[in-house]
């Protein structure tokens, strides 16, 4: 049997220690999912301001001597553990120690690019220190991307037989910086061309890691085709078509010890597959909170998410009128764009007892709409994964989604005269196109029988991230085998 591989994680954010998205909680998951199957694993991190290293219990493990922007310093590492995952934190408080990850209330850190070029550094120079040295170097998204491109550009023996993995979790942010920035980086100008990291004029940090990486990754199997057309590659399609062959789709998995309608904290009352009795209890007690009307018999949807054009919003507002004389409640649970937030707000207001927002980011009331609510509205623009939809599939919460990304690769549509399929559907970027789905939905939830065939097709469905973690796992031992 081969050897596990050895795995060293280069991220922004893992939860608990950093968060500002989903990217988080894929760090949470993955390595422990990746350690289970017998990997051993090490993800290193900035030492954000934000983290409390002492209560993370991180000791100061060693010490790596980085160089970025024409300087030498030496850099501490701290070193936790997460369950059977190591952690490292690098420590550079001109750089992380400030109290957020990205940027301040008035905008992004003007110092981002180097910010990040230092902690690509670093990840490689901690790469060299580890005995063994790893396998892999697996990088996510743009904060990592330049590992793969430091590992061309200063190649260290000791890392001769390293092979380098990126994961691109959302194709919209690259990094892009002026390139002022470039000798900052401290990279060569033939680094600066159209094939490499030149991007109409300007640095793009996530363009290296693509060009540079020997396997790219991202989190959906639709995603990886998607990305490829000009309509989904944000400017980079050329290049991800160049290098179509490296690129995997791996749908990422969903935390069921965390969202499970069985033993959940945070619900009114807990109810699984064979026993649905409880989620009636959870819609009632859902209506209530929100503010509409107690009706059983009216189909409640429900959206928790940012709002955003990303995440089709402008779709919702043109549709709420039709949606709501459909005999329809609809409760929003989110935050993000102040116009929308505007708008929503009024719109409740004029339709109350059918139409609640919230907004804010809530997590325990998250939970208690992916409960309560009869189906949930997943209108995307784009969505490279999404985990709502695998959330609301284990709850019994029917999936109405645009069929992109990985709403598409996770919902099946529903056939009657079948019984198979997990939700509903629709393709073209339409008011109408979402109205037809709605419609659709509410068909079937007259139906009784047909609904409750539908609703336990859902929660069947099993996303668990042991699926995920051996699909890397071979791509790792084909990166390894490689290299012979």
């Amino acid at each position: 049997m081969a050897a596990a591989p050895r795995i060293l994680m280069a991220a922004s954010e893992m939860t608990p220690y950093a968060q500002t998205g989903g990217l988080g909680d894929v760090l949470a998951a993955l390595p422990a999912a990746l350690a289970e199957l017998g990997a051993a694993v090490h993800v290193v991190l900035p030492a954000y301001g934000t983290i409390d290293v002492n209560a993370a219990a991180a000791v100061l493990s060693s010490s790596v001597e980085v160089r970025v922007g024409g300087t030498r310093r030496e850099v501490g590492l701290r070193t936790a553990r997460a369950g059977a995952v190591s952690v490292s934190f690098v420590e550079a408080d001109e750089y992380f120690g400030r109290d957020h990850l990205y940027g301040g209330p008035y905008g992004d850190y003007p110092d981002n690019a180097e910010r990040f070029a230092f902690f690509s550094r670093a990840v490689l120079a901690l790469a060299a220190r580890l005995e063994p040295a790893p396998d892999i170097v697996h990088c996510h998204d743009w904060q990592a991307a330049l590992v793969p491109v430091y590992a061309r550009a200063f190649p260290d023996p000791r890392l001769a037989a390293v092979r380098t993995v990126l994961t691109i979790h959302n194709l919209g942010y690259q990094g892009i910086f002026p390139a002022a920035v470039w000798p900052l980086l401290d990279l060569d100008w033939s680094y600066f061309t159209p094939r490499t990291l030149e991007f109409y004029g300007q640095a793009n940090l996530l363009k290296g890691g693509i060009v540079f990486a020997d396997a790219l990754t991202t989190v959906s199997r639709r995603y990886a085709e998607e990305i490829l057309t000009p309509e989904y590659g944000n400017g980079l399609d050329g290049v991800l078509r160049e290098r179509h062959e490296a690129l995997h789709g791996i749908l990422n998995g969903v935390d069921y010890t965390s969202w499970d309608p069985a033993r959940d904290p945070y619900i009114t009352a807990r109810y699984d597959r064979d026993d649905l009795g409880g989620k009636a209890r959870c819609k009632a007690d859902l209506q209530a909170r929100f503010g509409l009307d107690v009706a059983p018999q009216i189909p409640l949807f429900g959206m928790v998410t940012r709002l955003a054009d990303q995440k089709g919003l402008d779709l919702v507002m043109a549709a709420l009128p039709d949606l709501l004389r459909d005999d329809a409640q609809l409760a929003i649970l989110g935050n993000g764009d102040a116009r929308y937030e505007h708008e929503l707000s009024i719109e409740g207001r004029r339709a109350p007892g059918r139409l609640a927002v919230h907004i804010a980011y809530d997590p325990a009331l998250a939970h208690q709409v992916e409960a309560g609510a009869d189906a949930f509205l997943m209108p995307s623009r784009y969505e490279p994964c999404g985990l709502n939809q695998m959330y609301s599939l284990r709850y019994g919460t029917v999936p109405v989604v645009r069929a992109t990304g990985g709403l598409d690769d996770t919902v099946a549509e529903f056939d009657a005269a079948s019984g198979r399929g997990t939700g509903f559907k629709f393709g073209p970027y339409t008011a109408e196109a979402l109205l037809g789905a709605v419609a659709r939905a509410v068909d079937v939830y007259r139906r009784p029988d047909d609904w409750r065939r539908l609703v336990r097709n859902g929660m069947a469905c099993d996303f668990a991230w042991r699926d995920a973690a051996e699909r890397y796992l071979a791509l790792y031992r084909l990166l390894i085998a490689s290299r012979t």
